[in-house]
């Protein structure tokens, strides 16, 4: 008799086909149990309150609350709840913001069903697995070593910390979604000033564009 404790799952997913599919294909093994399935964030997460699981696998173009704002959500109110990304949705802007948001996997819905069995159980020792298709933006995430002796290649790398006063209150605004024009009128600068900082603050995130930089600010929690 097999007593290692089941993995226990909520889908949340609008398409009934994939749904069902996904329940269908947990359900036959033995390691998982499924409580519940949404074609709602809304109702997972009102379930969630009572009743925690260990894992969520979760659309991102649901009716109402997206499945990143879901996340978000979840991860706030459970912590301890892996959250898996299964969508048609492969934008680059898109992982990124699932990733800071709190997913520990983003999968692509054309994904083998049986590696989802071991994606579902590798996540839940706390794991972090991207599909193959969008798996380069990690790079977002990687500061760029100043050598390559594996001894010192970060040294002198604080990872953003060395932002100054200013620079971390146009990084503020820059996680908000405020442009240039809108961080000189609200900091009282110039345009030529608010870009240069911004310059400045991808310059030392180690990022190539704005998005990058917000994303990377919430995720290593120099913003939070």
């Amino acid at each position: 008799m097999n007593t290692q404790k089941k993995i226990s799952v909520y889908i949340v997913e609008d398409y009934l086909l994939i749904r069902k599919s996904l329940i269908h294909m947990l359900k036959k093994a033995e390691e998982f149990d499924v409580l519940g399935d949404f074609d709602n964030a809304e109702d997972c997460i009102e379930v969630l309150e009572e009743h925690p699981s260990d894992v969520v696998i979760m659309d991102l173009g649901l009716p109402g609350i997206n499945g990143l704002e879901a996340t978000q959500i979840i991860k706030k109110k459970n912590p301890e709840t892996k959250v898996i990304i299964l969508t048609s949705h492969e934008k680059r802007d898109e992982v990124l913001a699932a990733l800071a948001s709190g997913a520990s996997a983003y999968c692509l819905k054309d994904i083998d069903t049986l590696l989802i069995q071991n994606i579902i159980k590798d996540v839940y020792k706390g794991a972090v697995w991207l599909h193959p298709h969008i798996a380069d933006v990690a790079n977002v995430f990687a500061p760029k070593p100043n050598s390559t002796d594996f001894d010192n290649l970060y040294t002198n790398i604080d990872f953003g910390l060395n932002l100054t006063e200013r620079e971390m209150d146009v990084l503020k605004l820059v996680v908000d979604g405020k442009t240039n024009t809108e961080i000189a009128d609200k900091m009282s600068i110039s345009i030529h000033t608010a870009k240069a900082h911004v310059g400045s603050i991808l310059s030392k995130l180690s990022v190539s564009d704005r998005v990058q930089a917000a994303v990377k600010a919430v995720r290593s929690k120099i913003i939070n």
